[in-house]
């Protein structure tokens, strides 16, 4: 079982997430808010992070940014969602461990985080 924490604005994909992973066995905690996101992070250290693109108050990659200067976090596995396919390139060079375009099946999502969390973070 693992730790998750899911930054998304979005009520529906929030509770799928949630509900898909916590089927798998996983604790999934989702923050509505941006600027709420960082520290409930830094703080609580998830064994993986799930991380919109654009939740409500923030940008996801200014978030994934300074979580990439957290030694603590450095290595915790960060999953960008967009609905844009195309800012993928930008999401992994900025530190992202994987990206999932919206929409995504839940059984896309559940491979996917079970591929990161198994050391597969380039997935």
């Amino acid at each position: 079982m693992a730790r998750i924490i899911h930054v998304e604005a979005d009520e529906r994909v929030g509770a799928m997430v949630r509900r898909v992973l916590g089927e798998a066995g996983h604790m999934v905690e989702v923050i509505d808010h941006g600027m709420l996101a960082f520290d409930t992070i830094a703080f609580r250290k998830p064994d993986l992070v799930i991380l919109d693109q654009a939740p409500r108050g923030a940008q996801g990659l200014d978030i994934l940014r300074a979580l990439r200067r957290l030694p603590a976090l450095g290595r915790t596995p960060i999953l960008m969602l967009s609905a844009r396919g195309g800012a993928a390139a930008e999401a992994m060079d900025t530190g992202a461990s994987g990206y999932l375009v919206k929409p995504f099946t839940p059984d896309a999502l559940a491979q996917r985080v079970r591929d990161m969390l198994h050391g597969d973070v380039r997935a």
